[in-house]
């Protein structure tokens, strides 16, 4: 039986702040615990919050770039729920009023580009941090709270369920990071809880009516939320099929050691938060003015910098995605375009190629690279005008990597021009040749392979400095000279 599967994300942004979203404490990742708190994050009593208009700036930029309704007027509402990790009992959030709603961004699936909606976006505050210490021998086990994090400001996104599968979700998170990262409104550590994802999944029989939805809780990885949405679609499936669906609303959460989902709980509705309207804090009325100034210092957005790459320099779909997505690799790329006369393709194939394994192994970015875009394309150059040889060119640029030496000092230090005279290349061929009489009789017997083994003792024997078109012109030449001296007809 075949079941469509359904998915909205709520995906939690920690926006990039100095301080907290009602109080002037830090933000800092990683401080000792209970280090930065107040009696405003702490919920002491008498304690009042004062809103960061910070975050309202970054929030209201997201939602221009999420093409939102930005609100004329928003104001905040009490969620009242309690665990150790909500000092004050209620969350501050927005329900009645959300900052923005009715947004798209457009996002590019494996089938095809597609529009997917924003349906609101909301300011709300971060709960604490709850570590949980298991029993030991002579220790029933206890929980510590940590009120960091309590009182940060978080952006949530809220998309419509118009996801049709885990890979689609992970692209649309995926999207999502890219353009939050670009707007510099987060710096989108999930390993740090920066970029959280919250996902409502579920199945149902084509024609009829939508399944009850189960939410999987805190997903803080990309592949933690596909493996989650994969095995939850599965068993909802399975569900389904056996006549036994939920008949409730589930809130579940990934566990990584087992690979499944696991019940939490049963899903809250919004009446049993009993939301009303925060009376510490007075409605916020957003200048229209204000906003317009807001999108006109917006910067260029991956999916127009990625039209651009199309029409402007031609590049292939899949090279102007990735280059598109990844900031600082666009900025790279471009600026080597300033100093390279030629193809944009032959840079986009180098950076896509043999700088992003490079990077890939040492585990950095292009931010970290300790040469700058003018080496990459003098390298490109050197290549180009046959200096050097491609097998040369990637030795050269693996020095680069490790030393930042620019190409050029690399290249006349160890001698690495490439040979360009067929009588050198033929004085190699003809040694080569008269060395491995047994590779060039496989050669006459129909051994097309043999030609291999035959330029690589060249390419040894010029430690890869070889033109390597015309070595295999002269190689392939002599062995036709040699074959007609056989036959006696020279």
């Amino acid at each position: 039986m075949n079941y469509e599967t359904v998915i909205g994300l709520e995906v939690h942004v920690q926006l990039k702040t100095k301080s907290k979203l009602w109080c002037g404490c830090a933000t800092t990742f990683g401080a000792a615990p209970n280090s930065q708190v107040c009696p405003v994050c702490l919920g002491l009593p008498g304690s009042l919050p004062v809103l960061n208009q910070k975050a309202v700036e970054l929030g209201v930029r997201t939602g221009l770039a999420l093409n939102c309704t930005i609100a004329v007027c928003c104001r905040f509402d009490r969620k009242q729920y309690f665990y150790p990790d909500l000092p004050k009992g209620y969350q501050i959030t927005q329900f009645h009023q959300p900052l923005g709603r009715g947004g798209w961004v457009e996002v590019p699936f494996a089938a095809g580009q597609r529009r997917v909606g924003i349906t609101e976006i909301h300011l709300e505050e971060e709960a604490g941090r709850t570590a949980h210490f298991p029993p030991e021998a002579d220790n029933p086990g206890y929980s510590l709270v940590d009120y960091n994090r309590s009182g940060l400001p978080l952006l949530e996104i809220v998309t419509a369920p118009e996801l049709r599968s885990p890979e689609e979700a992970r692209t649309m998170l995926e999207t999502l990071k890219v353009l939050l990262e670009e707007l510099e409104v987060t710096d989108g550590k999930m390993e740090e809880g920066s970029l959280r994802c919250d996902a409502n999944l579920s199945v149902h029989r084509p024609g009829e009516p939508l399944g009850k939805r189960v939410e999987l809780k805190n997903l803080n990885s990309f592949r933690a939320m596909e493996a989650a949405l994969a095995f939850e679609a599965g068993r909802q499936g399975v569900l389904l099929t056996n006549g036994a669906p939920l008949d409730r609303e589930e809130a579940r959460t990934w566990n990584e050691a087992k690979r499944k989902t696991v019940f939490m709980r049963f899903k809250e509705q919004a009446t049993d938060y009993r939301y009303f309207p925060e009376p510490d804090l007075p409605p916020v009325s957003i200048d229209g003015q204000w906003v317009e100034r807001l999108a006109a210092g917006l910067p260029e957005l991956p999916e127009a910098r990625r039209g651009r790459y199309l029409r402007e320099f031609r590049l292939p779909a899949d090279d102007a995605l990735l280059l598109s997505k990844n900031k600082a690799a666009a900025v790279f790329f471009e600026a080597v375009l300033g100093f390279y006369n030629g193809e944009a393709k032959t840079v986009s194939n180098w950076m896509l190629g043999d700088v992003t394994r490079l990077l890939k192994e040492e585990k950095i970015g292009f931010t970290d690279l300790k040469f700058g875009p003018e080496d990459l394309a003098a390298l490109l150059s050197f290549l180009d005008r046959n200096e050097i040889s491609g097998k040369i060119a990637k030795i050269v640029l693996a020095e680069m990597f490790q030393t930042g030496t620019p190409p050029a000092a690399i290249i006349h230090a160890r001698g690495l021009f490439q040979i360009n005279d067929p009588q050198a290349i033929k004085a190699l061929v003809l040694e080569t040749l008269a060395a491995n009489g047994e590779a060039v009789r496989a050669y006459k017997s129909g051994k097309e392979k043999a030609v291999a083994f035959l330029v690589g003792d060249v390419m040894r024997k010029s430690k890869g400095r070889v033109n390597p078109e015309l070595l295999d012109r002269i190689l392939k030449f002599e062995l036709a000279v040699d074959e007609i001296k056989d036959i006696g007809l020279d």
